[in-house]
């Protein structure tokens, strides 16, 4: 069970996104950061217990903590997932790697699925995904109005259902991906406004896949200003640079004064097309208010299926998005289902692949990697009082790393989390070497 620990004092906590990404020293009550003061060094204590000597069910009773300088960072916002496909791969396979193949083939089998096995998806990769630090997932669902209404609906009521299940450990939004062609608006629209009224968060899509996105997205900002709900689509996922719904997008957003309430995923057209034609398009997105999500790992293994030597890889522009002065956050997208056939919901490991995708690895760009796994995703997903400050909720993973770059370097097994007032799960992980086994230094270079 979830140890309470609403009072504590952290020691040694490295806080590599805080200014000079020293030491510090941490006071929690009731569950709130009350003070995050930096520390001029290391500092000895014997009142505060090593965090690394203690399991699960010990650290509620403990509550003076030496990090003995590992990395403390806001808990991370997985800001576009799709839960209810996680972990279908044995059940929905995907022989040309391709992104339609996998939209056939999981629409074919959805039928298939009953409501309580979407709903243990849901949990098992939420789970997961807060067992390597992640305190809120956004995820978008797959809604096929078009197989039947009750097809649709199952996965809307096993994500609520899921929803509750996990609620003492991570936070979850949803955006239907509502498929939205003219002959059937009538339906789609009577089955969105149930599920915004039942408490999904938000209008989700894929627009540029319809018949007609214009209109597609016209909708979509209909559906989500009757209900006051933020709106986010998939957008572009093609190779094709002529693929330009973000255009349109970025009309809608300023016509409906949604600036701040809008994100584009994908966005992997953005990176085949003319650089001057990106350029517009970046600076259309920044000055709309439109948000970006980079999804690093899937986008790697769709796209370009169709190409020889110079293989489009899909990885949206993230760092001259950034530059233009658009949001960008990176996220894990599909988990072990026939879009990805990998990935665990460790935002670590996203982070890594977008550092590898989008050449980020001097010193300032680590720092701008963690921003996309946490802050950035954090104001996209309109998390309240997010981040380690005085007032805000601690909601928080340590990890066994002792810098930001060691972060990626090494993936670190062991991450202590803490959220909703106590620590939700601890993972640990060591080296036992046998005799014969070469020399280890006992202490870090």
């Amino acid at each position: 069970m979830p140890v309470p620990s609403a009072d504590m004092e952290l020691l040694n906590a490295r806080l590599p996104l805080a200014d000079g990404g020293g030491l510090f020293r941490l006071t929690v009550r009731d569950g709130v950061w009350v003070a995050v003061e930096p520390q001029a060094g290391p500092v000895e204590s014997p009142d505060h217990v090593p965090i690394a000597a203690l399991g699960i069910d010990r650290l509620g009773a403990a509550p003076r903590l030496d990090l003995e300088g590992r990395v403390l960072l806001p808990g991370f916002v997985d800001a576009h997932m799709h839960l209810d496909k996680a972990y279908s791969l044995p059940h929905v396979r995907n022989r040309s790697g391709t992104l339609l193949e996998a939209i056939a083939n999981y629409r074919a089998a959805a039928p298939a699925f009953a409501k309580e096995t979407i709903r243990d998806r849901i949990v098992m990769a939420a789970l997961r995904a807060a067992s390597y630090g992640s305190a809120t997932l956004r995820s978008h669902l797959d809604v096929p109005v078009h197989l039947g209404r009750d097809v649709a609906m199952r996965t809307i009521e096993a994500a609520l259902e899921a929803r509750e299940l996990v609620s003492g450990a991570v936070d979850i939004q949803y955006f239907p991906m509502y498929f939205y062609e003219p002959s059937a608006e009538r339906e789609l629209t009577e089955f969105a406004a149930e599920t915004l009224r039942m408490g999904v968060d938000g209008v989700g899509g894929a627009p540029h896949l319809t018949p007609d996105p214009a209109a597609g997205i016209g909708w979509a900002f209909r559906m989500a200003a009757a209900f006051d709900r933020p709106i986010d689509l998939h957008t572009d996922e093609s190779d094709d640079p002529a693929v330009k719904t973000i255009d349109i997008y970025c009309d809608y957003v300023r016509r409906s004064g949604y600036g701040g309430r809008a994100t584009a995923g994908h966005l992997c057209s953005l990176a085949a097309m003319d650089h001057r034609e990106a350029e517009r398009l970046m600076a259309k997105m920044a000055e709309a208010g439109v948000a970006a999500v980079t999804l690093p790992a899937v986008n790697l293994y769709l796209q370009g299926r169709g190409d020889r030597g110079n293989v489009r890889r899909g990885v949206t522009r993230v760092r001259e998005l950034a530059e233009a002065g658009v949001p960008v956050a990176a996220a894990s997208d599909n988990i072990q289902d026939p879009f990805h056939p990998f990935g665990r919901g460790d935002m670590l490991q996203i982070g890594l692949m977008t550092a590898y995708a989008a050449h980020m690895a001097g010193e300032e760009d680590i720092a701008e990697v963690l921003r996309m796994l946490t802050h950035i995703p954090a104001a996209i997903a309109g998390v309240p009082d997010y981040g380690i400050a005085p007032g805000n909720p601690a909601r928080f993973v340590a990890i066994d790393a002792h810098s930001a770059e060691e972060l990626f370097q090494e993936l670190p097994a062991g991450r202590w989390v803490y959220n909703k007032s106590r620590w939700t799960c601890v993972s640990e992980w060591t080296r036992q070497w046998a005799d014969s086994a070469p020399f280890v230094p006992a202490s870090r270079p």
